[in-house]
């Protein structure tokens, strides 16, 4: 067997290690999360607990299936251990490809290591803290007390569909705010740069307020704050490739005067 062929065997081998650490890591928190599940529960439940408290209604979450509630938090479970071994996630594909790299690259790669979870969490402190409290005002407003149609509209909002929107949202923020770690890295092999970007500017405010309609519930409130926030950080990511392309060309200019 070539040298060739036994690097890519322990590259491999490596890479397994790995995968296996994370899932086990993984399973670890998912126990301890369902533990805690009620909890969890209690926290994702808090917008919508906070929105109806003072509406002098008797309000109620409600499961119509026996295992609604059960599947509910196991859900519930798994999201927050995924939320949580995010961060442990990337350290092992650091420490998988760190030794491949040279000194300059591991440089320009770990600030996106970092920014990665941090950019999640700001799209899912978006979503808890001013989305759905904003959205869940919004869909309260048409219940009716019945003086027009008759019998009153009331929510009885099941468990498993409002936390399955809330953890969709905030997955789907989570996700769309990586865009400016994507950009930064297009950016970086030479893909693309501040003039592309800013020459398709009209398409990507549509393709944004689509994205936004297909990832959010059909209402405005989720789908603007969905959207306006993309529109923010796809300015500030032309900043951050032009800041790129001015420092790929005076290192080039630096090595080419060396």
């Amino acid at each position: 067997m070539s040298n060739k062929e036994t690097g890519f065997i322990s590259h491999l081998t490596e890479l397994r290690q790995r995968l296996i650490y994370s899932l086990v890591f993984l399973a670890i928190l998912f126990i301890g999360c369902y533990i805690f599940s009620d909890r969890i529960y209690g926290f994702l439940v808090e917008p919508y607990a906070n929105a109806v408290k003072n509406d002098g209604t008797d309000r109620r979450l409600i499961f119509t299936a026996l295992q609604e509630t059960f599947l509910t938090y196991l859900k519930v479970s798994f999201f927050a251990a995924f939320f949580a071994t995010s961060p442990f996630f990337l350290i092992q594909i650091w420490k998988f490809i760190a030794p491949g790299l040279y000194k300059h690259e591991k440089k320009a790669i770990m600030p996106y290591l970092i920014l990665t979870p941090i950019l999640f969490l700001l799209g899912g402190m978006l979503v808890y803290y001013l989305i759905m409290p904003l959205a869940i005002n919004f869909f309260l407003s048409f219940e009716s007390l019945g003086a027009n149609t008759n019998l009153p509209i009331q929510l009885e909002a099941k468990v498993n569909e409002y936390l399955s929107l809330v953890m969709k949202l905030i997955f789907a923020f989570g996700l769309s705010f990586q865009l400016p770690i994507v950009l930064s890295l297009l950016a970086r092999v030479g893909l693309i740069d501040a003039k592309f970007l800013k020459e398709r500017r009209k398409y990507v405010v549509v393709i944004i307020f689509t994205a936004a309609a297909i990832l959010t519930p059909p209402d405005p409130i989720t789908q603007i704050g969905l959207a306006v926030p993309l529109l923010l950080l796809y300015e500030l990511s032309i900043i951050s490739v032009n800041i790129i392309k001015e420092k790929s060309l005076k290192k080039q200019r630096e090595e080419e005067n060396a």
